[in-house]
């Protein structure tokens, strides 16, 4: 009995001091001390505790600000109780201290995205209006005016978003407003509500949706409700408070997350709603969307292109790279690629069509003119099944994954030999969308087979190129039209089923979560020019780490200090080690290969054309010295981070003579892609010791992750090649020899004549070496030369030829033993 009087006296100590004193009372006491205090209380009292919701509300965002204010955001997630808060802010309004005695207010306006969802969540929802009143003061729902009525004659009305004018005249105290948004899925705008999560009442997908992801549409319903509301005839201005009916700086959308992003939602094991994040209502992340048209204008600008219609694209960009003095075409390719639209001239002005496959019009009982002597008709062709590819990749750039590189793949059929197709667009996509785009290259290229042509007579002078028509044999995309009396036209096959979304389920990439950024691993190459058009004495940077800082520099200097930046990479290369010997093999001939472990990345096989195009290039050195250049056309992954490669091609560019008896175990391999960037090295230090430190882009170049190495480059692309078919033969007494020229720059062209001459002048230094001493040296100007026979030793001995660079010095050795 004391301790119930100690309770009740704290308690009536307290209760003068607002209702902030019993909540730290009742989180304060002890168990025994509330219970003594409930049994002090009549039946009636511990009934109405329960909707004192002052006393349960959690604080910071369940109860009303203090103060003098006109708008009040409740922000949290969901289960956070913003709906419970809202419905108790209701009944502070509108309850009087007795059921029947009048409120503070008396006209609340209940708003949400629809009117279904105002009545079912706030009205008749399980944290709404009813279900949070007292059974004496709970309120009536009058469905046919779509309105709450309390005992006391105070009534909230019920309206959707999407009939604001509803809203005027009435002269409300109050309102309740839902936040606006919608979820990033197909058709999202049929129900901006619903929401796909298993442990939420509105699990659903919008009607009609095919359940795909679709980031645009989220954009676009954004994009309409501001637009909308910032027009000044449909928001104007109140002469009362000279301020507009919607002030847009207080509009909230559902959802702004402050979990940073992309750490949410790939961190599955912290958050574990990053699994609803791809089809849900988040705009993190996704607010920095352009439009595809917008895009595709501004490339087209770059180039001088203004005549441009775009109002035919539809779409989201969430990245592209691309490069100063890069043409149009260039930039519109990876687009019209990954988005599926067309460009066509029309009238003068280029236009943009997005490819869906709908009909334009119905040719089958059109007047068709003669194609050919047969008669009036289409003539329908199918392209060879081995033709078309069985395998499409994409690779691209991960916007969900701190945007490195990464690769899509589709697959028609497992059977060998498989018909791969590679594609590389330089845009950030999120996993699932790259998956669709694969798939739909794939499904284009299948029905691409068969096209038709057919001619029209004048009449039909509406048709234009990208329009789709039907024929009996199906629908045809107009590819290309012929002005000639009669219209031929060439079309090919589509299929309006490739271009409806599907869901292609994302990946995320759950990670420990913020890290130490440590050392990179890195190699410096000096090689031989490979395309023709890098800066031939600069060196290469490659590099890569697990996990990867999002770019690696190299710092260079002529001492130890006053170190200068000289090149970033951007993205990891791939690297790593031999695990098989690999042999010695002849330079430029089909050859057999050997097992690498990846340290990161992964490798592909291309076609022998592909590689005798230039493509899957790669370095091989074992401690110091020269690089040899390889490519191989097979790669098969055997484990894990294991591949093996064959059918190899050794020595490219001018590296034969680097080739050793064996590739030892532990030889390293650089794949050289497009990830390796040149170090920018003055002409002038070529030959020079040079100071360099390599490490994390983020971090400044005295840090410790930084790795300091010295290194003598010698511009191994000004390098002449070593001569080959170096020949001798006796004329009379003197020697006869002879070889042919090789050169760096433009030896693939396969013309007339002999290579081009890629030095500033033509000049060999050819040298006779007898015990491995050099008995003669001679600079000669052309591929052949005599040597009397006094000036030669006896034999055998070795002659040796090397091409002369003015810059470089002689070159590779070609080299023969005479014996006679």
């Amino acid at each position: 009995m004391e301790a119930q009087q100690t309770a009740q006296q704290r308690l009536s100590i307290s209760m003068p001091h607002g209702m902030n004193f019993v909540r730290e009372f009742l989180s304060s006491a002890t168990d025994a001390e509330i219970e003594e205090l409930l049994a002090g209380l009549s039946d009636n009292a511990v009934r109405s505790l329960s909707y004192l919701f002052e006393l349960w509300a959690l604080e910071g965002h369940q109860l009303a600000p203090e103060g003098d204010w006109s708008t009040w955001v409740c922000m949290g997630g969901r289960g956070a109780g913003k709906t419970r808060a809202g419905s108790e802010w209701i009944r502070t309004l509108v309850e009087g201290a007795t059921p029947e005695a009048e409120g503070a207010y008396r006209r609340i306006a209940l708003v949400g995205e629809t009117y279904d969802q105002a009545r079912d969540v706030m009205v008749l929802g399980e944290s709404g209006i009813i279900a949070c009143s007292p059974p004496d003061r709970k309120p009536k729902w009058i469905s046919s005016r779509r309105t709450l009525v309390w005992p006391n004659g105070a009534e909230a009305q019920v309206f959707s978003a999407s009939d604001p004018q509803a809203l005027r005249g009435p002269q409300f105290d109050a309102a309740w407003c839902d936040e606006f948004g919608c979820p990033a899925i197909d058709k999202g705008t049929n129900q901006p509500n619903v929401f796909l999560d298993e442990k939420s009442s509105e699990n659903a997908l919008p009607h009609f949706s095919t359940g795909a992801r679709d980031d645009f549409i989220q954009y676009r319903y954004l994009d309409a409700v501001l637009s909308y509301w910032a027009d000044d005839g449909r928001n104007p201005i109140s002469e009362i408070y000279d301020g507009p009916m919607l002030r847009l700086d207080r509009c909230h959308v559902w959802a702004w997350d402050t979990r940073p992003w992309p750490e949410s939602p790939n961190r599955l094991s912290l958050w574990s709603d990053g699994v609803n994040y791809g089809r849900g209502h988040w705009i993190s992340g996704r607010l920095e969307m352009a439009t595809l048209a917008d895009v595709t204008e501004e490339v087209c600008a770059r180039s001088g292109v203004t005549e441009v219609d775009v109002s035919g694209l539809h779409g989201g960009v969430g990245g592209m790279e691309m490069r100063d003095g890069q043409s149009a075409r260039s930039g519109l390719q990876p687009l019209m690629l990954a988005f599926g639209f067309d460009a066509v001239e029309r009238d003068g002005e280029l236009v943009f069509i997005t490819r869906t496959g709908h009909e334009t019009a119905d040719l089958r009982s059109a007047d068709l003119a003669l194609v050919d002597e047969e008669g009036a008709g289409p003539v329908l062709s199918r392209g060879a099944e081995g033709e078309q590819p069985d395998r499409v990749r994409l690779r691209y750039i991960q916007m969900d994954h701190d945007y490195q590189r990464g690769a899509a793949e589709a697959l028609d059929s497992f059977a060998p030999p498989m018909r791969a197709e590679t594609s590389e667009v330089p845009l950030a996509l999120h996993t699932g969308q790259a998956q669709g785009i694969a798939e739909r290259l794939l499904d284009e290229g299948r029905i691409a087979r068969d096209g038709a042509k057919l001619s029209l007579p004048p009449s039909q002078i509406g048709l234009e190129p990208g329009d789709v028509v039907r024929l009996d044999a199906g629908l045809f995309r107009l590819d290309r039209i012929e002005e000639a009396g009669a219209r031929g036209l060439e079309a090919t096959r589509v299929d309006p089923a490739v271009y409806v979304p599907a869901y292609h389920p994302g990946h995320l990439f759950d990670g420990p979560g913020p890290h130490e950024i440590g050392p990179v691993l890195f190699e410096l190459m000096d090689l031989p020019l490979l395309n023709g058009d890098e800066v031939e004495h600069a060196p290469y940077l490659a590099a890569t780490s697990e996990p990867w800082p999002g770019a690696a520099a190299v710092y260079i200097s002529s001492s130890s200090s006053g170190f200068e930046l000289a090149a970033q990479v951007t993205r990891p290369a791939v690297m790593g080690t031999l695990v098989t010997p690999l042999a010695a093999a002849p330079a430029a001939r089909w050859s057999a290969g050997c097992e690498i472990e990846l340290v990161t990345g992964e490798l592909e096989a291309r076609s022998g054309a592909d590689v005798l195009d230039g493509a899957n290039a790669a370095a091989l050195r074992n401690g110091a010295g020269d690089w040899e250049v390889i490519q191989f056309r097979d790669a098969t992954l055997v484990g894990p981070d294991r591949w093996r490669i064959g059918g190899l091609l050794r020595g490219q560019a001018g590296t034969e003579f680097v080739i050793p008896p064996n590739w030892e175990v532990g030889t390293r391999f650089v794949l050289l892609d497009d990830a390796a960037e040149q170090i920018d090295l003055p002409l002038s230090a070529r030959g020079l010791e040079r100071q360099l430190r390599v490490g994390p882009a983020s971090r400044p170049v005295d840090d410790e992750s930084y790795a300091a190495v010295t290194e003598v480059f010698e511009g191994v692309g000004l390098r002449p090649y070593a001569p080959v078919h170096l020949r001798a033969r006796r004329t009379g007494g003197d020697l006869e020899v002879r070889w042919i020229r090789r050169t760096r720059v433009d030896g693939d062209l396969w013309t007339a004549g002999d290579v081009p001459l890629s030095e500033e002048r033509e000049a060999y230094l050819l040298e006779l070496v007898k015990d491995g001493a050099v008995v003669l040296s001679r600079e000669v100007v052309a591929p052949l030369t005599v040597l009397a026979a006094a000036d030669l030793p006896s034999a055998p001995f070795d002659i040796t030829v090397s091409q002369i660079s003015a810059r470089f010095g002689p070159g590779a050795q070609q080299r023969m033993t005479w014996n006679d």
